[in-house]
């Protein structure tokens, strides 16, 4: 007797939900029909609850920003740590906030996936940071905004370019640097004009970002309707292996995709395994620990440009961060210090309160930063254009895009 019960209630169920769909998608002259599904991507998500009426704390001594990131001795990232130092140099000789010094409260694991979050909530919940920058990367950002949407203050990525953080349609993310959805059409088009009907190649690490961005591009490609021959995913075991059948194979160039480290050994695997053609990467190209491992195998290789330092001046961030260190920054360490810049600024407009600091992060938009324009979309992502970098001498340099045709 159960069964056919539970089965009637099924039907019961199924009927009244075709019901409510019919009902829900009907036409009239005074209503179009209803879309089957709600694109965040055209609605800003705003932050209707408590808290821009509680009152700035008395008796504090400094603004706390909590920073989820690794320290200045961290071999790929560290320079980011030093980047936000520049930063509070600048802030607290112009006076801090009233006379408060900023100061950053780190954070880190290096498990992220383990222990990050708590590291996260660490700051937040127990020493009441007034908002996050991090994480470094698109994985850890994910990390840290789930805490920042249950605490409800702002976080800033300096490092993410994977958009699903900011798909998570949470009022308090903003990602710095340009996603991938914005950098692959470029990349595409480059390739498309360069390679004509010539066929690519795919080397992918095993790694959250540069999974993203290939996903991406694929996209990109199968709109450009241009195609990719074969993908390779590979650990560092089975790097040299892949790198070989990419050589034998007939192939116009590879699109190596993986971190900065990595991706520094898929071009060095290629160039060891025979392959002279072009070679073209993602945003990590552009990173300092890319182009000190990738040395000559990496010339004349294509990809995102996120920053170029150009005419910034004695005084400007390059500038002042090549005096200090003796070398040039790349674009985490640029955003970075933004990162810090930007949230000083939106503290100084509206005070120490998170959910009024997130109203002037929303509101500072258009905002000129070292490392380039923010201009946030409704998602709380930079829609600043993408240009293409190439690497000459060592150095990373803007790179036109070659007339259609065209091997070089």
């Amino acid at each position: 007797m159960t069964r056919p019960l539970r089965l009637g209630a099924w039907v019961l169920v199924a009927g009244g939900l075709a019901a409510g769909v019919a009902l829900l998608g009907a036409a009239s002259p005074d209503r179009p029909a209803a879309k089957p599904f709600f694109d965040a991507r055209q609605r800003q998500t705003e932050y209707a609850g408590p808290g821009r009426e509680v009152p700035e704390p008395a008796h504090i001594t400094e603004v706390l920003f909590g920073y989820f990131g690794p320290g200045a001795d961290d071999p790929e990232l560290g320079d980011a740590w030093r980047a936000a130092q520049l930063a509070l140099e600048n802030l607290n000789r112009q006076g801090g906030y009233q006379g408060k010094p900023f100061r950053l409260l780190p954070g880190w694991s290096d498990q992220p996936w383990k222990d990050g979050a708590s590291q996260v909530a660490r700051m937040v919940y127990g020493h009441d940071v007034w908002a996050v920058i991090g994480g470094p990367d698109g994985a850890t950002t994910h990390l840290a905004e789930q805490v920042a949407a249950k605490a409800r203050l702002p976080l800033v990525s300096p490092g993410s370019t994977d958009r699903t953080a900011n798909l998570a349609n949470v009022p308090w993310m903003f990602s710095l640097l340009p996603g991938d959805h914005l950098q692959a059409p470029v990349l595409v088009e480059h390739l498309a004009a360069r390679l004509g009907s010539g066929a690519l190649a795919i080397l992918l690490a095993e790694d959250h970002d540069a999974r993203q961005f290939v996903l991406e591009f694929r996209r990109s490609a199968t709109r450009a309707r241009f195609q990719v021959a074969r993908q390779y995913v590979c650990s560092r075991e089975t790097m040299a292996e892949a790198a070989a059948k990419i050589a034998q194979a007939d192939v116009a160039g590879v699109l190596v995709a993986g971190g900065p480290t990595a991706s520094a050994a898929m071009v060095a695997a290629l160039r060891r395994a025979g392959y002279r053609g072009a070679i073209f990467g993602t945003a990590a190209f552009g990173r300092r620990a890319f182009l000190q491992k990738a040395a000559e195998d990496a010339r004349d290789a294509v990809f995102p440009l996120l920053y170029f330092p150009g005419a910034e001046g004695p005084e400007g961030f390059a500038a002042r961060f090549r005096r200090r260190y003796g070398y040039e920054p790349d674009y985490l360490a640029a955003a970075t210090y933004d990162a810090v810049q930007l949230l000083a600024a939106a503290v100084r407009r509206e005070g120490l309160n998170r959910a009024r600091i997130g109203d002037a992060l929303w509101a500072l938009s258009p905002w000129q930063g070292a490392c380039g324009t923010v201009c946030w979309d409704k998602l709380g992502s930079n829609t600043r254009p993408v240009m293409l970098g190439t690497i000459r001498a060592g150095r990373v340099v803007p790179c036109e895009t070659p007339p259609a045709g065209s091997s070089r």
